[in-house]
This record gives structure tokens, C-alpha cells and sequence, in this order.
């Protein structure tokens, strides 16, 4: 262009903030949400719907907040509809009980109801496999719960856009298309590029401006459309093209019904040749097609780059006007950069004139103000020219009092979440810093509204039943301690833990945490668990569990600067732990992205009392709504609960406890005669030690919980509320500890004589957390009967997360295989289905297997699933005692990373005790999490068989010690029938059980 041109070679069609109330005319005001109340609650943060008006619509800068309303069941949402047609959208998930996602959205078209139904589906693999068994044509567009509340937003934000695209660019609202036909990646970067408009269009008009005015210009965000195929892309281009300003798409879609290799390339130059201004990014997951994109005038993302989102969010602000205006000279170098309007302001005065002609010749001052939707100000730049002024300095000084005189239009105001003066420590929970609560915090959150609902509490007055009191680090301050210290890249990038850890440990902390936290701990003088709770943990479709780090704290030094370092050094070792290896194994295993994870953290009050130096509550466990291996009396439904004197580490890391069913909690399969109970009863226990000098806490060593013997229990007058007595003279059993002998910790105070209604208690716990979630539930708690006299006995609630979804889809009917065919067989089998072609096994020979050295074998193990994953091969993984428990006498101690390309699992009894599941740990909840097939076999109690002699016959690739890595020239299976918890692993060439029934 030359000087004689226009800023913008348009017109503006409606001036200054009177054109606003007309845009957005339809808008997503009522949402009916069909699903589960856990997932409704999840997808409102805590619950509190308002909370997420303000934190995640009106703060950011959307044009409206949509009331929720929620039902659980496909039929309660169609007598809704048909009675108040007030909804503007539906969202479902994919089964709602009575029915599934097509169903709901048939029968309410069959009601005459043109309402816009969108799928939300928690599960990738669930949402494939019904995709290719149901016809989609009634569903308007599905995406993908990936654990960011911000796809809600996405959600709405897409229909209103399609709603209102048509009008609103009449008035000049800009336009950005979106092509991409995956919904795995859609759902992961749309809630990005929306966050990213408004939150640099907040930059600008959040600066001064009272609420009206700003919901005013929030209606005139750019529209954002969603293109599958090349046809819907080009023809959202040629229909809007003056008013679009970029495009961002993939390089292989469909065109013409068939998927092109190149669609994508081709449509850049299709729009470079009509409008050559328009900003254009293309994404491919083959890195050669970047000199493609590079042909074309695009910038290139690479999908599956570990940064991907990263640099998408660096696309927007470079090339797509989100970010800073930088001010650049004819030959595209870089000489300032402005960061908001009045940064805009200050660097109009100094930059070259000749960078000013530069950017008014390109449009891009007015295609900068109207990305943040600025559309007043933009509207008295637009039709100007450059040639209009006297000189390049009279456009100058009229830009700067342009900017001037409207950003004195407007006002500011803010909001903190944690006031100190009216936070209660005794029942409290409340947020540091904005974004989300991470999966952990929203169970709390969600606890604490379950216990509100159901009024359990009531029907036990004596014992206080509560959540702990707790802040919450939002998962922005977890983004800001990243981005201010630089630590992003670098920690997705590191291959070294320890270097990771000191590059977190000497970071600078944000500030305005720094001073909230210094508050809490004024408020909070009693020992202090730091936990993560990141984005995808504990989330409803892909539960994580024990991947992340915690830390116990005394929190009891009398300086309130040193205990404020201790914390902070927890919380950064929290936040490196979401960068360490052992979680990139782990997430490998998943269909998340370690980019796409966030970490919040939960500073909680630990439940317990101070005995001497030692801090711990009576004891503490885990309890699962469903038994995944009941044994007669019990049923799946009964439930199972895991407990053990002292700190719940006890029963996570899979040591020795007490497990019974609270509807027969007398029924323990483990104290089934005198030598089962003295073979598995728990001989220590973890408590906090009390008492810090002002260093830092000892992080690799454990901090300061530690092991003690259950002796120390008794001198503190805890034991006799959990203990028995095993007289060595009588070879029996007695119930208490007033008698002489050994001391067994076999909770029969409790579960025989009811000291404590903990079975009843715990029920009540999984029976509304059960309906709440509708999904099986799994919770965390501690319960404190030392508490000083005339004070209730408490329960701590500590955490809530629903199960791993089932995968029993459809019956794998087993037929009856003869014993010589088989490797292993076993009744006790989680999962469902057919692993194929596996040829690869590690297996820790039982016949030499030593438990004195255990820690070698798992050393041994590790090399070989880390020989084998890096060339991507799947194994079986057979070895004996519980795999994961840290007690040298119960199995072989790996961390989740040391077995991760294991596709089925096999936990064979020693020769001299049998093993028991380990139902309660987080290594188990991570198996059925990854859909990981599990086996446990007793050969001596009849449960199942391993072929020992057949395996150790077999010629191996490798041996370290007892443990084999064999591979077999013929693959095997390995078949689940998930319903009837019984699977098999077939001997190589052998096949079985190939019949199927729905």
C-alpha cells in the first residue's frame, strides 16, 4: 500500500460502545448439563457456580455467564425441555444413566426442540469406540474433558460464535478460523486460544473499566469458528474475509470426502492469493511438512511437541495480535514494544516515524485494538489515512491523544480470594491466587458440599466428620512461578530429577503468594501436609494418584519466617515432582500431554495429636466402594476398607494393614487363623516427628516422617484402642493389650467391640460419595481418638476421587482352556478384554527369588522396562509378592516409572504366605487407571497358577539376578473377563476365548 491508503480498506459499520448492545444477540444464558453431579461439579471449580462467573468469565472478559443447570438422567433432562423451553444449549456426557448421548439428543429432536446438543465425553477411547458404533448426525459437535474447567468455556463460547458470527462481523468484529478435524486436539488448544483472546483483550480493556462498560465491549470479542473439513474452512474465509484476521489449521483433513495430505497447504495459498495480510499457523505431526508451511507464509507448530501449547500461546501473541504490539521497521526488525494501551501510549512518543508509516500502511494498529475487541477506539483509527496528516509526527500526536483520551474513559477494580480476617482455621478453605483448584482441591471442595448435603455429620454428634481446613494455591501462581523464573521449557525438557529440583528449589517465589501464605501460617500453627493437586489428578474419567509429591511439615518453629520457607520449599518440591520422570513415565502411559498439566497445591491441617515429639493421628486408611476381589460372604458392592495405625503412608505404600468390608468388617480373609494374623499384622507405623531447627526440610531423606515401632504406640497410649495380644503359651489370640504377650495391631476394638463406629461411618462416606460422583468412589481419611477431654473424637475426610472407569463394555466369554496350554490363570484379575501379540515377558523366577533383596530385583526390573520401552515394546511383567510395596517382606519395591511398559501384571503368592491384593494403594489405582491388566495368583490356596517350570525352561534374552527377560518367537494373549474378574495368559501360538457376547 502507499501513503494514500486507509488504515483498514473497509469501513467501520457502527462507531464507539452504541453498536455493542446489539452484538452477541444470541448468548448461551442457560446450559442444561446432563451428567453426573461430580462431573457438574468439576466443571464448576467448588461448586459455587458464581465463583465461577466471576473467576472464569467475567475475569475473563467473556460477553456472558451461562446459568447451569444440572441433571443427572437423560429423562429428567426431556421432561425438563418439554416443560420450561427457557435452555440455549445442551451438554452431555456420554452415558447418563437411563440412556446414552444420541438417545438424549434423538428424543429431544423428536420433541421439536432446536437446541444446540454438544457431547462432552471424559474419555477418549470410550468416545472412539461409540463414534463407530452410533450415528453422530444428531450431536452438533463433541469435545474432549481433559481436566481444564476452561473447555466449558470453549463450549459455550463456540456455539454463541456460530450463533452470532453472521450479524456481528456486519458491525466489524474480527474473525479467526480454526481447522481441525481430531477432537483430541481441538479440545486441548481451543480452550487455549479463547483464554489467550481474552486474556490479552483483558490486558487493555480491563484497565479502568467500570462493569458495565466492560461487559459492553466483552460482546465484541473476535469470533472464533471451527472448521473439519477444507470446504467448511474456505467457505468460512471467502464469507468473512474482510474481517478475518488469522487462521490457524491443520495440514492433513478432509477435502472432497477423502482425508488430503494437503489440505491444509493448500488452503493457505488459496487465502494468501485473495487477502496477503491475513496471519496464517499450520500444525502438523510430521516435522518435514514445516518447509511446506514456510512456502506458504505460515508459521509451523509441530503436534506432539512436548511445547506444542506453548508455542501455540507464543503464535497468537506474536503473529495474531494477542500479545504485545512490537513495532517494527520496513525490513521486519524489531525496535520497541508496547505491552497495553498505555505502554501503547508511551512508546508512540519515541519509536521512528518510519515505523509508524510501516504499521498504518499495514492496518495494524486498528487490527491490534480490534483482537482485544477495542472496537471504540479502533472504530477512530480505521478510516483514517496515512496521507490525511500534515506530517508522520502529526499522526504521531494524534495517536497518542486518541489512546489518551479513551483510556480515561475507564476504571478498575479487583477481588482477592483469601482474607485472613475472616478465614476460619478450623473449618476453612479457601483459594490463593486464580485459575483452577486442580483435581485433589475439587474433591475437598466437593466433600465438603457432599457432608453439607447429606448432613452425615448429624447422625454421629459426638464425632466432628470434616474436611480439614485448607488454602489452595490456584494453579495461576504455579504459571507464574514458571514463567517469572524461566522453567517451563527447561523442566519439560529434563532428564535429570535432581537438577530439575534445585533449579525449582533457587527460583524466586510470586510475591503476592508469598504474603498470603505468611498470613495463613498466622493463622495456622498446627503440622501442615503439602499436596499437589494438579489438573488431571483425581479427575473422574482418568483418576491419578501418588504420581505427584507430599510433604508433611511440623509447621512448629517459633520464628513465622522460617516456618514460610519451610512451607515454600514444600510447595516448590510439589511443583518439580510435576516434571519428574517418574510422571513422564506415568503420562506416557495416558492419553494426556504433561504440557496440557497444571499444578495447584493443597496446604491442609494434618489430623492427629502430639505424643511426645511424635505427631500422627490413631490411625488413618483408604476405602473403595468397590471390591474388585470379594471372597464369600462379601459382594463388589459391600466395598472394601484398607486401615492402619498412624499415617495413612502406611496403607498407600501397600505395607501391612488391617482390610474388611464395612458390611462384615469381622470378616478378615488376612486374620483367618493365628498364623495368617501374626504373618500380615502391621509392626510399624509413620508418624510426623515434631521439632525443627530453621533449615529446610530434609526432602531426601524422607522429611520428618519416619518409621516407628508399634511399641512406641503403646508407651503413647494408643495401641489399646486398636490392639490385640498373641499369648505364644495358648498359640491364641485376645482381644486388647492388658494382658502379656505380643502386640498385634488387628483394629479389634473397633470392628469387634465398636470403640469407634468406623464401619458405619465409612459406609455412610461411600454411600453418598458413590451417588454424588455416580461412579464407584474411592476416599482417604484419618481419624484422631486421642483428642484432649471434653473435645470430640474427629474424622478427617482428606480426599475423594471416583475410580478408574470400567472397560467392561462387552463380556469376553473365556472358554475353558486346558492347564498345559497356559502361562498363568488366575479368579482375581481387574480389567477387561484381549491384549494381543505379546512376545516379550520379564519375570522374577519365584524359585530363587530372595526378599532380602528385594531392592535389587527391582533395580533389575527397571533396566529391563527401560530397556524395552525405549524400543516401544510391550511385556508381561510376572513376579512374586505385591509388586510397588515398600515392605521388603510383602513384594518387590518399583515405582510406577520402573514397570510402566508393562501391559498386564501378574503378583504370584511366595511359596510360605499368600499374597492379598493391593487394593487401597495409589501404585493400585494407577494399574486400573491405565487400564492395565492385573493378576493375582495363589497357587497353594488354589487361586490361579503360574507355570514356573514351563518359564524357567524358556531361553532368555537377558538375567540380572532372578530376573529373566524372555521372548518367544510366537506371540501370546492375554485374555479379562472383566465381569467375572478371571483372565488367562495363553502360551505362545496358543489361542482361546475368541467368542464374544454384548
Amino acid at each position: 500500500m502507499t501513503n494514500g491508503t486507509a488504515f483498514e480498506h473497509d469501513e467501520w459499520h457502527g462507531s464507539g460502545a452504541g453498536a455493542f448492545p446489539e452484538l452477541m444477540r444470541d448468548q448461551v444464558r442457560n446450559v442444561l448439563f446432563v451428567s453426573s453431579l461430580y462431573e457438574s461439579f468439576i466443571m464448576a471449580e467448588d461448586g459455587q457456580l458464581n465463583e465461577l462467573i466471576l473467576t472464569k468469565f467475567l475475569d475473563l472478559n467473556l460477553s456472558s455467564a451461562p446459568r447451569l443447570t444440572h441433571v443427572s438422567s437423560g429423562d429428567e433432562a426431556l421432561e425438563l425441555v418439554a416443560e420450561r423451553d427457557r435452555f440455549d444449549l445442551v451438554i452431555t456426557g456420554l452415558k447418563i444413566g437411563d440412556m446414552d448421548a444420541c438417545t438424549l439428543a434423538g428424543k429431544l429432536r423428536g420433541l421439536g426442540v432446536d437446541l444446540p446438543v454438544v457431547l462432552l465425553a471424559h474419555d477418549n477411547r470410550e468416545l472412539s469406540d461409540y463414534v463407530a458404533r452410533h450415528d453422530m448426525s444428531q450431536i452438533d459437535r463433541t469435545f474432549l474433558w481433559q481436566g481444564d474447567v476452561r473447555i466449558l468455556l470453549a463450549i459455550v463460547k463456540y456455539v454463541e460464535d456460530k450463533l452470532n458470527v453472521r450479524h456481528d462481523v456486519d458491525v466489524g468484529v474480527p474473525v479467526f478460523v480454526v481447522v481441525e478435524d481430531n477432537v483430541r486436539y481441538y479440545s486441548s488448544f481451543l480452550p487455549v486460544i479463547y483464554a489467550e483472546v481474552m486474556k490479552h483483550s483483558q490486558r487493555v480493556t480491563s484497565e479502568g473499566l467500570n462493569l458495565s462498560q466492560k461487559l459492553l465491549r466483552m460482546r465484541a470479542r473476535p469470533k472464533i469458528l471451527l472448521a473439519g473439513t477444507f470446504e467448511e474452512a474456505w467457505d468460512y474465509f471467502t464469507r468473512y474475509r474482510e474481517d478475518v484476521l488469522g487462521v490457524i489449521s491443520d495440514i492433513e483433513f478432509p477435502r472432497a470426502g477423502e482425508l488430503s495430505e494437503t489440505a491444509g497447504i493448500d488452503l493457505a495459498r488459496m487465502i494468501r492469493e485473495e487477502k496477503p495480510d491475513v496471519a496464517i499457523s499450520l500444525q502438523s505431526a510430521y516435522p518435514e511438512n514445516e518447509t511446506l508451511a514456510v512456502s506458504v507464509g505460515a508459521s509451523f507448530l509441530l503436534k506432539g511437541s512436548p511445547v506444542m501449547l506453548h508455542q501455540l500461546r507464543k503464535v497468537l501473541t506474536e503473529d495474531f495480535y494477542f500479545g504485545d504490539f512490537v513495532f517494527r521497521l520496513p525490513d521486519g526488525s524489531e525496535v520497541d514494544r508496547a505491552h497495553d494501551l498505555k505502554t501503547l501510549v508511551q512508546k508512540l512518543q519515541s519509536v521512528p516515524a518510519e515505523s509508524l508509516a510501516f504499521h498504518g500502511e499495514r492496518n495494524d494498529f486498528s487490527s491490534w485494538l480490534r483482537a482485544r475487541a477495542e472496537f471504540d477506539l479502533a472504530s477512530k483509527l480505521r478510516r483514517r489515512k496515512v496521507s490525511d496528516f500534515e506530517s508522520l509526527e502529526h499522526l504521531r500526536r494524534d495517536l497518542r491523544r486518541s489512546i489518551e483520551d479513551y483510556r480515561r474513559e475507564r476504571n478498575r477494580s479487583t477481588v482477592a480470594d483469601f482474607d485472613p480476617t475472616t478465614f476460619d482455621p478450623t473449618n476453612g478453605l479457601a483459594r490463593i491466587g486464580g485459575g483452577s483448584l486442580g483435581g485433589k482441591a475439587r474433591g475437598l471442595a466437593f466433600a465438603i458440599r457432599l457432608l453439607d448435603y447429606s448432613r452425615v455429620p448429624e447422625l454421629y454428634p459426638d464425632i466432628r466428620i470434616s474436611v480439614p481446613p485448607a488454602v489452595v494455591l490456584g494453579t495461576d501462581v504455579f504459571d507464574e512461578f514458571l514463567e517469572m523464573n524461566r522453567l517451563r521449557d527447561m523442566a519439560l525438557r529434563s532428564e535429570d530429577d535432581v537438577e530439575l529440583r534445585r533449579m525449582f528449589q533457587t527460583a524466586t517465589f510470586p510475591n503476592a503468594a508469598r504474603r498470603a501464605l505468611g498470613q495463613f501460617l498466622e493463622l495456622m500453627r498446627s503440622p501442615l501436609a503439602v499436596r499437589s493437586s494438579s489438573l488431571l489428578e483425581d479427575s473422574p474419567h482418568q483418576p491419578i494418584a501418588g504420581i505427584f509429591e507430599t510433604w508433611m511439615l511440623p509447621n512448629d518453629h517459633p520464628d513465622p519466617s522460617v516456618r514460610l520457607e519451610q512451607l515454600i520449599a514444600a510447595i516448590k518440591r510439589v511443583y518439580a515432582s510435576t516434571f519428574s520422570q517418574h510422571t513422564k513415565a506415568f503420562l506416557r502411559a495416558t492419553p494426556y500431554r504433561l504440557e496440557e498439566e497444571e499444578m495447584g497445591v493443597v496446604i491442609q491441617k494434618v489430623v492427629g495429636e502430639r505424643h511426645g515429639d511424635d505427631f500422627y493421628p490413631d490411625f488413618a486408611g483408604v476405602a473403595r466402594s468397590r471390591n474388585f476381589y470379594p471372597t464369600p460372604p462379601l459382594t463388589s458392592d459391600d466395598g472394601i476398607v484398607a486401615v492402619a495405625l498412624g499415617l495413612g503412608k502406611t496403607v498407600v505404600e501397600g505395607d501391612p494393614c488391617v482390610r474388611f468390608s464395612p458390611a462384615h468388617p469381622q470378616h478378615i480373609v488376612e486374620f483367618s487363623s493365628v498364623e495368617d494374623t501374626l504373618q500380615n499384622t502391621q509392626r510399624e507405623f509413620w508418624s510426623l516427628r515434631l521439632g525443627q531447627d530453621g533449615r529446610l526440610p530434609d526432602f531426601e531423606s524422607g522429611g520428618q516422617v519416619v518409621r516407628r515401632g508399634i511399641e512406641v504406640a503403646e508407651e503413647h497410649g494408643v495401641l489399646g484402642r486398636l490392639g490385640s495380644t498373641y499369648s505364644p503359651d495358648n498359640h491364641a489370640i485376645y482381644d486388647g493389650i492388658s494382658r502379656d504377650g505380643i502386640r498385634l495391631v488387628s483394629f479389634a476394638p473397633i470392628l469387634k467391640h465398636n470403640v469407634f463406629p468406623l464401619a458405619e461411618i465409612i459406609a455412610e462416606l461411600l454411600d453418598i460419595g458413590a451417588a454424588g460422583t455416580s461412579s464407584p468412589v474411592e476416599i482417604e481419611f484419618a481419624v484422631n481418638l486421642s483428642t484432649p477431654p471434653g473435645e470430640p473424637r474427629e474424622l478427617g475426610f482428606l480426599q475423594l476421587r471416583p475410580l478408574a472407569p470400567s472397560r467392561e463394555v462387552e463380556e469376553l466369554r473365556i472358554e475353558s482352556v486346558e492347564r498345559d496350554r497356559l502361562i498363568c490363570e488366575s479368579p482375581w484379575v481387574l480389567g477387561n478384554g484381549r491384549i494381543e501379540g505379546i512376545q516379550d515377558f520379564i519375570v522374577v523366577d519365584r524359585a530363587c527369588f530372595d526378599r532380602e533383596h528385594s531392592q535389587e530385583t527391582a533395580r533389575a526390573v527397571a533396566g529391563f522396562n527401560a530397556q524395552l520401552a525405549r524400543a516401544g515394546v510391550p511385556y508381561v511383567l510376572i513376579g512374586v509378592g505385591r509388586w510397588g510395596s515398600t515392605h521388603p517382606t510383602l513384594g518387590i519395591p518399583v515405582a510406577w516409572d520402573d514397570i510402566a511398559g508393562a501391559r498386564a501384571i501378574v503378583e504370584a503368592g511366595f511359596k510360605d504366605f499368600r499374597v492379598t491384593p493391593s487394593q487401597g494403594t495409589h501404585f493400585f489405582q494407577n494399574i486400573a487407571s491405565c487400564n492395565v491388566g492385573y493378576f493375582t495368583v495363589n497357587d497353594d490356596a488354589r487361586e490361579g497358577f503360574v507355570d514356573w517350570p514351563w518359564l524357567r525352561d524358556q531361553p532368555a534374552r537377558g538375567e540380572r539376578g532372578c530376573v529373566r527377560h524372555v521372548h518367544f518367537d510366537q506371540p501370546t494373549d492375554v485374555l479379562m473377563d472383566g465381569r467375572h474378574h478371571r483372565g488367562i495368559i495363553l502360551k505362545p501360538g496358543e489361542n482361546g476365548g475368541r467368542e464374544r457376547e454384548g
